[in-house]
Formats: C-alpha cells, sequence, structure tokens
C-alpha cells in the first residue's frame, strides 16, 4: 500500500512517528507538510500540496487536522477514488471540517465518538495515540537541573489544571515546563519553556513521578482518554501518575502499569506515597514502559487504522506483561507481535 499523510512537519510531530510506523509495517508513505507549504508558499500552496500527494500515487490519504490549510477543495479532489480517513487528537464538540469530508474519523477520545456520528460523520472509530518506541525511551544521562520529585509538562494557559499543580507542589520538589506559563500565579514552580526530543526524555528519566493533569474539566468527564503526555512518560520509561477517568484502565492498569489519581487532595497523597516506595515505583514505571511497547505503539495503531478497525479497549490492558519485555532495552521496537 502506498500512504501519503497530510499534516504538519517537525521531527517532534505526530506526524513523523504516524510516517515511521506506516513504513515499519511495510508500506511506501510520503509526509506531505501543509503547514510549511502554506506558510511558504502562499496562493500556491494548494497547487504544490495536491501535485506533491498525486504523484505518490497513494492507495490512502491519513489526514491530522493541519491538512485543512490545504482547503477544503483540494483535499476533496486527493481523496476522490482513494481510502482515506482523519484522526484527531483533540478534544472538540463539534465535528471538524476534514472528518465530513474523509467520512471516516478517528478520535483519541472515546466519549466524542457517539457525538461525532450524531453529527453526521459516517464512520467514527475510537484510536488512541501512542509510543514511538524511536523517540520514547530512557535515557541514563540527564541534565541535573532536571531531577525532581515530580515533573509536569505542559501548556500553562489552562487554569483548570492549576489546582492538581499546587496540591503536588505542596509535597514534593515539582518541576513545570511548557509554553504558556508567563504571568501565572507564583506559586506554580515554573521550572522552563518547551521541552522536546532528547531533552524530554532527560526531563521525564530525571524525575521521580511524571505528572499528568486535564487542561479542560470536559476531560475528566471522558472515557478512556488520556494527553499523549501518559504514551510519552510510559514509553521513556518514567512513572505516571494522572487523571483517572472512567475506563482509563482499558489502557493501562493503576498499580501495575501506571497510577490515577481522582482529585488535587489524592494526587498528593500518591505523591508521598510513590515517593517513599522506590522499588515499588521502578517496578510499576519498568511495566508501564513495557506494557506500553507490547500493545500501544504507533505501529499497532496504524495496522488498525489502514484496516478500517477501532482500537478494541475491552481485555486490552488484561494480559500479563511478559518475561522479556521486563526489562526492555532503549529504543528497542517491541511492539511486533
Amino acid at each position: 500500500m502506498r500512504v501519503v499523510v497530510l499534516g504538519a512537519g517537525g521531527a517532534h510531530k505526530t506526524e513523523a512517528s504516524i510516517v515511521r510506523a506506516v513504513r515499519e509495517l511495510g508500506h511506501a508513505c510520503r509526509l506531505v507538510n501543509v503547514v510549511g507549504w502554506s506558510r511558504g508558499a502562499g496562493p500556491l500552496a494548494p497547487r504544490a500540496i495536491r501535485y506533491l500527494a498525486d504523484a505518490f500515487e497513494p492507495d490512502f490519504v491519513l489526514l491530522t487536522r493541519h491538512a485543512i490549510l490545504a482547503g477544503e477543495r483540494t483535499i476533496r479532489s486527493l481523496l476522490r477514488g482513494r481510502g482515506a480517513a482523519f484522526w484527531y487528537f483533540d478534544l472538540q464538540p463539534r465535528p471538524p471540517a476534514l472528518a465530513l469530508v474523509a467520512e471516516r474519523m478517528y478520535t483519541t477520545y472515546l466519549g466524542q465518538v457517539e457525538r461525532y456520528r450524531a453529527a453526521g460523520v459516517p464512520h467514527v472509530q475510537f484510536l488512541p495515540q501512542a509510543v514511538d518506541p524511536t523517540r520514547d525511551f530512557p535515557v541514563s544521562a540527564v541534565d541535573p537541573a532536571f531531577r525532581c520529585d515530580a515533573s509536569f509538562v505542559g501548556s500553562g494557559q489552562y487554569a483548570h489544571r492549576h489546582a492538581v499543580l499546587r496540591a503536588v507542589a505542596a509535597v514534593s520538589h515539582l518541576q513545570v515546563r511548557g509554553p504558556g506559563w508567563a504571568g501565572v500565579p507564583d506559586d506554580l514552580p515554573v521550572a522552563g519553556g518547551p521541552v522536546h526530543g532528547r531533552r524530554l526524555r532527560q526531563v521525564i528519566s530525571a524525575a521521580a513521578i511524571s505528572l499528568g493533569a486535564n487542561s479542560h474539566p470536559e476531560q475528566d468527564a471522558e472515557r478512556a482518554s488520556a494527553s499523549n503526555r501518559m504514551w510519552k512518560v510510559l514509553g521513556c520509561g518514567g512513572f505516571y501518575l494522572g487523571p483517572y477517568v472512567q475506563d482509563i484502565e482499558w489502557l493501562a492498569v493503576g498499580g501495575r502499569h501506571c497510577a490515577w489519581y481522582r482529585s488535587a487532595a489524592d494526587a498528593a497523597d500518591q505523591t508521598r506515597h510513590y515517593l517513599a516506595q522506590h522499588d515499588e515505583r521502578r517496578r510499576i514505571a519498568d511495566a508501564g514502559r513495557a506494557h506500553s511497547l507490547r500493545h500501544h505503539t504507533y505501529a499497532r495503531r496504524l495496522e488498525l487504522l489502514l484496516a478500517g478497525r477501532a482500537y478494541e479497549p475491552a481485555g486490552a490492558s488484561d494480559q500479563p506483561v511478559i518475561a522479556e519485555l521486563e526489562h526492555p532495552d532503549p529504543g528497542q521496537p517491541l511492539d511486533r507481535p
């Protein structure tokens, strides 16, 4: 199969992980950087994007949210007579235009499936994000400045997550990094700006606990949904403490692959507990990485997407961690059957 991905360019973008996974499955794949062409070519961008995609003669076109920059007319022309799907990673109450154009949509939020179907998208399926073994792996050498009890990496403009961060900061040495933290209250321990790639791996490896925190209240009421932050932490061998939502253990089991909190106070209590339990914390982190590499890589996800199938959560996290995966080597792609 020949696959074109229309989306954003950049080594740390999800599109790069998708392309690697498609190629790992044995398919030819081309990424067309819609964002880059839209910025650089102005009104000529749609023509250039269509040429690059058509010239590859794809059997299947995978769209991410950035593909809309090419314009609906260009997208409709590219999809004519080809298999296609739109994979959406964000929470939004209304279906993006690309979902209606592609007519097949994958969402990382299980609770949104029926809403998008009711809004007129013909085919909507659940497909979470995943680990990219090429980029998400533990490192032993870290910047000493990154060492801390707990770390959070994410955007700062969402006040909903501040309560959890304050609670954890009150019981531990917390470091917060990411964009959008300028001007936030002084009791939030902001340690730096955005981190990607090697620096992100160091931040995760240097922290005893890597924290997750939802950005919107609506996420607290979702089902089986987790930020891509969780997959990066698990892949990098970190201990992940994140917000519990209904059916989240279809992805990873608390106390076995990671830990889930149900309130800001619970997050603080669990932070205290796991900081005092080094061996338990390490065992869970190792099992979480093994589990994610076995069941939750982009190769696994793309195998489903290209076959027109959804992620079937029931029982997905019930399988035991097999012996040879207990201590996987950094960067080793253990997602094959």
